[in-house]
């Protein structure tokens, strides 16, 4: 699921009330009456409900003491019905939980802990799954989720501009790519290599996500945007626009990019697998064979990308949690993720699951295949939307020029380093607390 910037929970609520809400949960949990045949709340978000009820008639012919109760709810909307269904004790039994949603839900300890059922499981195999969106489900050694379909983003590129600027590939290495942005860039004629819009803050944490050291430090308690790492990273992301090879606009301003890529506007298009359909549907049949998908380039060699999707969650509330187990094990069937994809074209979460036709078959899919190999969780930490929003920000002033890199990256710190203080001010105390603790 892609991400969009939402506000998060200790946004709306003091830290002590979050650490008291979670005692609270636990407590209810604790009361919960044993596992009965009864209605499964499943909360969706987005597209997914559409193709879900389409799956569910056979889940319930397999187990027909269950009934599944699908609610389809808007992505604008997602983050804060979740906070509020939690806030008030009426959490569903399962839910669709984007992986960067994942860190915030588990401080407030609103998920279960999944472990015991995936040893027990002769389903749900971790060996199947991409090592690393399996790691998004982790959080402080605890596994909370289990990836229900992936994304990451890589390039599109035009296949028939590269060779006509002397490029029979795509390129592999930041090298590479500058050289083939430089020659494929004509901005007196309004021709960009690449569209990087300067308020999505995707890119540049793909880049960053490329470098050894993270984007957060101390256990997710400071900012570390100063790294050397991440300011190579800022380097190339802001040299791209300062040698105009991608315009300084945002997404709003960049109009229809469908088109704009299909004229040639841009050779080099930075975006995830949902735009693979809309690149059929909005292309003409002449032109498919014109453009690819190919991974990122990295620093030295081939590039990491982030570990988005979404993952499949039972909160603690639920009192049906055999159930809804049942449930999330026939989700992740690969046959049933086969068909989850040929409905809706969101990417299996398990490896087996890519031997479909449809997706083994499909050239333009072949390349997210082997970028799901190499990806990188982001910071497990709460607050990191909200995080990476200020980090575009101030990636947007350096790109305008009022900010040095330097510049850049302490203010990205300062800003970070505002927002976790209240991480802090709870990993402290609740070290005090074990401290003093006979």
């Amino acid at each position: 699921m892609p991400t969009t910037p939402l506000r998060h929970a200790n946004a709306m609520l003091p830290a002590r009330w979050l650490v008291l809400l979670g005692g609270v949960v636990l407590a209810l949990a604790g009361c919960a009456s044993p596992d009965e045949a009864h209605t499964l709340t499943f909360w969706t978000i987005g597209r997914e409900g559409e193709a879900v009820a389409k799956l569910l008639p056979a889940f319930e012919r397999e187990h027909p003491d269950i009934h599944v109760n699908v609610q389809q709810i808007p992505l604008p909307a997602a983050h804060q019905k979740l906070l509020t269904a939690f806030a008030g004790d009426s959490t569903p039994d399962v839910s669709q939980l984007g992986n960067t949603w994942i860190a915030e839900f588990a401080t407030l300890r609103a998920l279960e802990p999944l472990q015991a059922r995936v040893d027990r499981s002769t389903v749900v195999k971790r060996d199947d799954y991409f090592t690393n969106i399996w790691a998004t489900n982790v959080i402080d050694d605890t596994l909370v989720g289990v990836p229900w379909y992936v994304d990451t983003r890589l390039i599109f590129y035009r296949v028939d501009l590269l060779k006509a600027a002397g490029f029979s590939a795509p390129p592999r290495n930041w090298a590479q790519w500058r050289k083939a942005l430089a020659a494929l860039s004509r901005p007196q004629q309004g021709i960009y290599g690449i569209l990087l819009p300067t308020n999505e803050y995707e890119q540049l944490m793909s880049l960053a996500l490329q470098q050894d050291e993270p984007m957060v430090r101390d256990g997710g308690r400071y900012g570390n945007f100063r790294s050397e790492g991440f300011k190579r990273a800022l380097s190339f992301y802001v040299d791209t626009f300062r040698l105009h090879q991608a315009p300084p606009i945002t997404a709003v301003e960049a109009g229809n990019p469908w088109d704009e890529f299909g004229r040639g506007v841009y050779a080099f298009y930075f975006s995830g697998p949902w735009n693979i359909g809309e690149f059929r549907q909005r292309l003409p049949a002449g032109e498919q064979d014109r453009w690819a998908t190919a991974p990122l380039p990295g620093p030295e060699g081939a590039g990491v990308g982030a570990a988005g999707g979404s993952s499949l969650v039972i909160f603690r509330r639920s009192r049906h949690k055999e159930a809804a187990w049942a449930l999330i094990e026939y989700l992740s069937r690969p046959d049933v993720q086969q068909r989850f994809y040929d409905l809706l074209g969101d990417m299996p979460a398990r490896r087996s699951a890519w031997d479909g036709d449809s997706l083994r078959n499909d050239p333009k899919v072949l390349a997210f295949r082997e970028q799901l190999e190499q990806v990188k969780p982001t910071p497990p930490v709460p607050e990191w939307e909200r995080i990476a929003n200020e980090m575009q920000l101030v990636a947007a002033q350096a790109v305008a020029g009022t900010l040095s890199i330097d510049e850049a990256a302490k203010e990205m710190d300062r800003r970070a380093d505002h927002i976790l203080e209240k991480r802090r001010w709870i990993l402290d105390h609740e070290r005090r607390v074990a401290g003093a603790a006979p």
